[in-house]
């Protein structure tokens, strides 16, 4: 098993083309871009996430690990208060977490989803 090593992974250019987010909740809706990453030996959905400004709902039902590269947005979980995140700032989301993204700057993450138990 090798190490995958992604250098700069902030700055990198060549990320697949998502189309807009599922569950929009702004006009135009956020635009996505990404990249998978595979670890082999384990079934980890990872990788490289960009989002556009705008408004979405998060719907996703698996926990997930999360680095912000670069941005700025607001998470607000279903029934709590509004969290600020940044650049340089991590996330650890419980399964089921679901809530409102506003994304102010376009963001950039490093994410893994792990499924629950």
């Amino acid at each position: 098993m090798s190490i995958q090593h992604i250098k700069q992974t902030r700055d990198i250019t060549d990320l697949d083309e998502r189309g807009p987010v599922p569950a929009p909740l702004s006009e135009p809706a956020c635009r996505l871009r990404g990249r998978t990453i595979t670890i082999p030996g384990t079934s980890a959905d990872a990788g490289i996430w960009e989002c556009s400004p705008g408004k979405f709902r998060r719907q996703i039902k698996s926990a997930e690990v999360m680095h912000i590269l670069e941005g700025e947005c607001t998470f607000t979980p279903d029934g709590k208060d509004p969290i600020e995140i940044h650049a340089g700032d991590t996330l650890f989301m419980p399964p089921a977490t679901t809530g409102v993204w506003d994304i102010r700057r376009t963001v950039r993450k490093v994410y893994v989803l792990i499924q629950p138990d």
